[in-house]
């Protein structure tokens, strides 16, 4: 006896949308073609997306919700603050580098989708600037860092950052030294974040 069919879900239809994608690009990419991957109407992939663009707004979200995820658990960790930090940029870094390089076809075609879905966007970066900010707040709460607004200072570490994970960037990332790069300006960032003795006092007379 044939096993019953699997429900249609809209994680099945993401992936088969990354399927579709992956082979045809995504000028060429159509729902025809992803209901043809499994096997229903198009009209089936309609009822748990209500258009093209909102199909392909979701599969890029999914995209980089798989980035967002592995830098949460670092977020979440028990290192010290200043750990913390360096590895999220490092694995924010590592996760961009895979992408770009494993997978070209794929990354250029995502590139394509991320200019398509500012919105989509928008909410990745500033999930992963509140991320920041939440290791900025706790080096603060500790002691360890200067930050009197965190939010900013999480901010300005993203955009001093941006060579290493922009994907504007992205064929800079193969070139030798780059790790390197991103180590030395982990550095100067951190070093200007620690808190110095004596900061903030009140000169006396």
């Amino acid at each position: 006896m044939a096993p019953p069919p699997q429900p249609l879900t809209a994680e099945r239809i993401l992936e088969a949308t990354e399927e579709v994608l992956r082979r045809h690009g995504p000028a060429k990419a159509t729902v025809v073609d992803v209901a043809r991957v499994l096997g229903v109407s198009h009209g089936s992939v309609y009822r748990h997306f209500g258009t093209k663009a909102e199909l392909r707004g979701a599969v890029t979200k999914r995209w980089l919700d798989r980035t967002t995820g592995v830098l949460a658990d670092i977020v979440a960790g028990d290192r010290d603050p200043e750990t913390r930090l360096r590895d999220w940029f490092t694995a924010l870094y590592a996760a961009k580098y895979r992408k770009a390089v494993a997978d070209p076809e794929l990354f250029a075609t995502y590139t394509v989708l991320t200019d398509e879905n500012g919105a989509v966007v928008g909410e990745h970066i500033a999930e992963l600037t509140d991320q920041v900010t939440r290791l900025v707040r706790a080096g603060a709460d500790a002691g360890v860092f200067e930050a009197a607004d965190p939010a900013g200072t999480a901010r300005a570490l993203f955009q001093a950052t941006a060579r290493f994970h922009d994907p504007a960037y992205a064929r800079e990332w193969e070139q030798p030294g780059t790790e390197g790069d991103l180590r030395a300006v982990m550095d100067l960032l951190l070093k200007g974040l620690r808190s110095r003795p004596g900061a903030g006092a009140v000169p006396s007379d």
